[in-house]
């Protein structure tokens, strides 16, 4: 099932893995075609639970990978180097240790300052800037770890520390990354909205029931920082990908 909300696309997919597998031919489709007139392209990646079928389905395609620069949009601050709730390792496990990039640019969590990590990521996005994210939606409806409390459209900063909000900390309980709430990192290091929202694509994947508020807050409530994701209605190039659980309030 297809429908517009604004200009977001919309396109409903029966479950999970044809969710995965629809949005992984259409986001290597707009890779192939960026690199015919792009000496290389700049992704940037969500690290979820979220996204597993997306990303296993999109390691079956035939992308040039080596001409590919590779970021992610969010880390903990704090977690060991070798956590494996650590959004980095999720991202090696799931593809970066999959495929030769042309680079890979890592997110330190456990940086001295994280101030001066976000310096120096800022400085990275600049020299790189993204030709396509890659992302999902939050139960709270936040984008990276813009979580509502700290979202903000106008924002003058690429790369910031920001404190996490307890739906959002639930939310990596629910997906099974922590056993408790006490577990999981207050802090993180994010990309913000107006650099995320830079890039000329977007491909967004949002499947399971636990999305579905959130899913129908981004396509019906008003665009505010309130529901950070109902930012995405106002960019021209949105593939929204759900399936019939996270769809089921619309």
């Amino acid at each position: 099932m297809k429908f517009k909300n604004n200009i977001l696309k919309t396109l409903v997919l029966e479950n999970r893995e044809e969710l995965g597998k629809t949005a992984a031919i259409a986001a290597a489709t707009c890779i192939q075609q960026l690199l015919q007139t792009k000496d290389y392209v700049n992704l940037i990646f969500a690290a979820a639970p979220s996204q597993n079928e997306f990303l296993s389905n999109l390691l079956k395609l035939s992308i040039d990978w080596g001409r590919i620069n590779a970021f992610h949009m969010d880390e903990y601050v704090g977690l060991l180097e070798d956590a494996p709730q650590g959004f980095g390792n999720f991202l090696r496990r799931n593809i970066f240790d999959q495929v030769h990039f042309k680079s890979v640019h890592f997110i330190n969590g456990q940086a001295v300052s994280a101030q001066e990590e976000c310096a120096r990521y800022t400085k990275l996005l600049q020299q790189f800037p993204p030709d396509m994210v890659l992302m999902g939606i939050g139960e709270n409806t936040h984008i990276a770890f813009n979580d509502p409390h700290v979202a903000d459209f106008q924002d003058k900063e690429i790369v910031k520390v920001v404190d996490l909000d307890s739906a959002c900390r639930q939310q990596q309980v629910n997906d099974g990354c922590f056993s408790s709430l006490v577990e999981v990192p207050l802090y993180a290091i994010t990309l913000t909205v107006p650099i995320l929202v830079s890039a000329p694509h977007i491909f967004c994947m949002v499947p399971g029931e636990k999305k579905s508020e959130a899913v129908l807050h981004t396509l019906k409530s008003e665009i505010s920082e309130k529901y950070p994701s109902t930012i995405l209605r106002n960019h021209p190039n949105v593939n929204l990908f759900l399936d019939k659980d996270s769809a089921k309030l619309l």
